[in-house]
């Protein structure tokens, strides 16, 4: 079971980055720059991170790289280290058949992780029964971060039906929709809100498409004269693993405007998400498929100094062409969104510290 002082900590609503897999020129781990990039997340005042995820490259699993429990460990440790007197969730990605989410799950566990997010990406050929079966065997072992992953990058598209009976499923403690689609995120949302652990699920936007849209909705259904509501309360994203410290900013000026903000508050936060918008589509690189996603996120990293370059396992996963300059053009166009000088204070005063 997820520990009170976490669940009350997700349930508030939170900033969890999706860790980047740090690289040298050789493709081999940088175990120096992996911790401090765990370091520059716990510093910008993340409330959690999540590891082992699409952003930490599935491929650290295959046999010859073998750095699953290694990334693990590495941010756990950094974690424990920095003996923060404020509540921190550690999130595991949990991938594969049943046999293999389970041993990941325990591998999690073993490393003080809190929660796997469970991903259903890979499992094309199984049917809804059998992916809740497996869904049911993890949280037995771990509390289950449920993750609806779009089909563009490995996914699947579920039935309202599924997320009904997803919900219902003890020791699921969170879901991550990252569908990218409304009409699917609508599906999720009214399952979590008319299901009967409605107060125990937090949900977080994966959507990085849609990241203020989403936190500032109030999702509302009338059923039978009862009104259920939900909503998302925080963010587990591969986007607020860049400029971290301004996505905490960003989402505790969402909760102060939800909490007595004024309209003009409302429309200026909404025209900032299409702001942000902008940056991911340039991040992301849904142009071309996502191809450049990991390596789009690594270049914004870079040129802060927290990576050392864009290198990803597989040799293909490149930035594609035009995007550099995209990236030069949001750099430009929104500079209020950059955690550039604060990076710049935390770099120096890491290697004042080493």
């Amino acid at each position: 079971m997820l520990d009170h002082t976490l669940k009350q900590h997700l349930h508030q609503g939170t900033v969890i980055p999706a860790h980047p897999l740090a690289l040298d020129a050789n493709r081999q781990l940088d175990e120096d720059i992996q911790r401090q990039l765990t370091r520059y997340y716990i510093a910008s005042g993340a409330g959690g991170v999540a590891v082992g995820v699409h952003s930490t490259q599935f491929e650290i699993r295959e046999p010859q790289h073998n750095l699953f429990e290694k990334v693990l460990a590495l941010a756990s440790e950094e974690v424990e280290k920095a003996e923060l007197k404020r509540p921190f969730v550690k999130v595991a990605g949990i991938c594969g058949p049943t046999q293999q989410a389970i041993a990941e799950a325990k591998t999690a566990l073993r490393l003080g992780y809190d929660m796997g997010l469970l991903s259903m990406g890979g499992l094309q050929g199984w049917t809804e029964a059998q992916i809740l079966d497996r869904v049911r065997v993890v949280a037995a072992v771990i509390p289950v971060f449920g993750f609806y992953l779009q089909p563009s990058v490995g996914g699947r598209i579920f039935s309202y039906g599924f997320w009904e009976q997803f919900a219902e499923i003890e020791n699921v403690e969170a879901i991550k929709c990252a569908s990218f689609n409304r009409y699917q995120t609508l599906d999720v949302m009214r399952a979590v809100a008319q299901s009967s652990r409605r107060d125990q699920i937090a949900m977080y936007t994966g959507n990085d498409d849609n990241i203020v849209a989403d936190l500032l909705t109030t999702y509302r259904f009338e059923v039978g004269g009862k009104v259920y509501e939900k909503e998302f309360v925080g963010g587990l994203l591969g986007h607020w693993a860049v400029w971290t410290q301004k996505a905490v900013a960003l989402l505790e000026e969402i909760k102060a405007c939800k909490s007595k903000g004024t309209g003009e508050d409302w429309a200026r936060l909404l025209t900032k998400g299409i702001a942000v918008t902008d940056v991911n589509a340039v991040m992301f690189d849904p142009a071309n498929h996502f191809h450049g996603c990991i390596p789009g996120m690594h270049e914004f990293l870079r040129r802060q100094g927290l990576l050392k370059g864009t290198w990803c396992l597989n040799p293909q996963e490149v930035m594609s062409p035009g995007q550099s300059e995209e990236i030069d053009r949001v750099y430009r166009d929104y500079p209020e969104l950059h955690d550039d000088a604060f990076v710049k204070q935390f770099l120096t005063q890491s290697s004042q510290d080493a």
